[in-house]
């Protein structure tokens, strides 16, 4: 089971870089062409931003796997050191609900936006909202896990 997860968490990375890499080609790409030639590729602004729709979304769900979300821990630490596991736990469960809500609200308009089809591009405008079901999805599955299990998933690279 650890194996198919990290495969799928290498697969996310992977995916990312994919999608950071054709959103840089065709902004410069649309950038190039408009200054220089006077023309551009009309479906280019609307496929970047669905591009950077994705690296933020999927991007929020890999650092909180690895731990990497800005955290500001020290008063508690300091003031309550013999709660900081019940705090995290109820951190915890406070993400687990609120990353339902975004899995929620995003399957809701991910379905009620699958037949709006962008003129420029032919998509489906739902798939900037289906970043958010996926996103969501992991957020909750993380964040149920780190209730019982805070480590857990933290550090796979180092498990094995």
């Amino acid at each position: 089971m650890t194996k198919i997860i990290k495969w799928m968490w290498q697969f996310i990375d992977v995916f990312i870089s994919v999608v950071l890499a054709a959103m840089i080609v065709l902004v410069f790409t649309n950038v190039v062409m408009r200054y220089g030639f006077s023309s551009g590729i009309r479906s280019s602004v609307e496929l970047s931003r669905l591009c950077l729709v994705w690296i933020v979304f999927l991007g929020a769900a890999v650092v909180l796997r690895r731990g990497e979300h800005l955290a500001i821990a020290e008063f508690s630490e300091r003031f309550f050191p013999s709660a900081v596991p019940i705090l995290n736990r109820l951190i915890w469960v406070v993400i687990l609900i609120s990353s339902s809500m975004l899995f929620i609200g995003a399957m809701n308009q991910t379905i009620s936006n699958w037949n709006n089809i962008s003129p420029l591009t032919g998509l489906s405008m739902a798939l900037f909202a289906l970043a958010g079901v996926f996103s969501g999805l992991l957020i909750a599955m993380i964040s149920l896990v780190r209730i019982f299990n805070p480590s857990w998933l933290m550090d796979m690279e180092d498990q094995e």
